[in-house]
């Protein structure tokens, strides 16, 4: 094994086991410690708390941080920019939009599933096709096009909820900013189970093709000269990044930072290389997600700080901090 493969190995073991270790640790942290010893004995309320709240709760955080966090890089190759977001294309204000929505109208279950789920879903994927219909040209997609058309979609769902805000009553209207924020909270089995398994399929996907992300990330017509198929390749992209970061919007609310932030610090430690990034960052992610949801339950318990808003505190000041090196470099 080369002294590269070997490093290569190495950073993903290292994240592993701290992801592993953020698994089996973060549902005990809370505004009131959990007795190990009642846990262990089934007493209550503590095996309460850590099965029905905490566990579901901080898998949630590490799945849709890890989703995020793979969005990112994802997002970032097509884009051949360090500072592309999940959020690039829309989906996150679709899926807010259909949220407000469902929230405005007082809808509670569609299909047997929470509505704002559903509407949150329907909403990010009705902004695709109009965002990926806008930019498609002769069967080719421009990403310049697509950034444009992603941007447009943000404004008009911005100003759609603006509108809704100002229509609603008093506490639906704290429904909304509550959801528009972003926030992890405890879910049942079935759904986390449902999520666990798109997240896992779509990111398994994506990292088989990591060498052909690394093609991409240098210059697509190079790419081709190499054998990539660049058109399929971007389209499988948009559609792997997409559906990771809908379905995640759609269970947490729009949490920003995280698909920036991880990428760019695990690229600065470990390198470009897709074939450690992908892993490293989505493991990465993960584990900041689920340590800020940790952070805002004891930061001002017996309050909570929502999870988005504590990445937002820490994620901010980094991005001026990058956009600051980048200016001096």
């Amino acid at each position: 094994m080369t002294a590269t493969a070997s490093g290569a190995t190495r950073s993903i073991a290292v994240f592993t086991v701290v992801f592993i270790i953020a698994a089996l640790l973060l549902p005990f942290v809370g505004p009131f410690a959990l007795s190990l010893a009642r846990v262990r004995a089934h007493q209550e309320p503590d095996w309460s708390i850590l099965l029905q709240l905490r566990l579901s709760r901080t898998w949630l955080g590490l799945l849709a941080g890890g989703a995020l966090a793979l969005a990112g890089v994802l997002f970032q190759a097509v884009h051949r920019d360090a500072l592309a977001t999940p959020y690039t294309l829309g989906i996150s204000a679709g899926a807010s939009l259909g949220a407000v929505v469902s929230i405005w109208l007082g809808w509670q279950h569609i299909g047997g599933l929470p509505a704002i789920w559903v509407a949150a879903l329907a909403g990010s994927f009705a902004v695709l096709a109009v965002v990926v219909g806008g930019a498609l040209q002769e069967r080719r997609l421009s990403s310049f096009s697509l950034l444009l058309s992603g941007l447009a979609a943000n404004s008009v769902c911005s100003a759609l909820i603006i509108v809704i805000y100002g229509l609603v009553s008093e506490t639906r209207s704290f429904s909304i900013s509550r959801w528009l924020i972003g926030s992890l909270d405890a879910i049942h089995d079935p759904a986390l189970g449902a999520f666990a398994g798109v997240v896992a399929i779509s990111s398994g996907l994506v990292i088989r093709q990591a060498k052909s992300w690394n093609l991409m990330a240098v210059d697509p017509s190079w790419a081709a000269t190499r054998g990539a198929r660049v058109t399929r390749l971007t389209m499988s992209g948009y559609a792997a990044g997409s559906l990771l970061t809908a379905v995640t919007v759609a269970l947490t609310g729009p949490i920003g930072f995280v698909g920036l932030v991880v990428p760019h610090l695990v690229r600065t430690r470990i390198g470009a290389d897709h074939r450690v990034l992908m892993p490293c960052a989505f493991l990465g992610g993960g584990i900041l997600l689920a340590a800020c949801d940790a952070l805002g339950r004891v930061v001002m318990a017996p309050s909570e700080v929502p999870a988005g808003a504590v990445m937002a505190i820490l994620g901010g000041p980094y991005l001026v901090w990058v956009l600051r090196q980048r200016s001096v470099a």
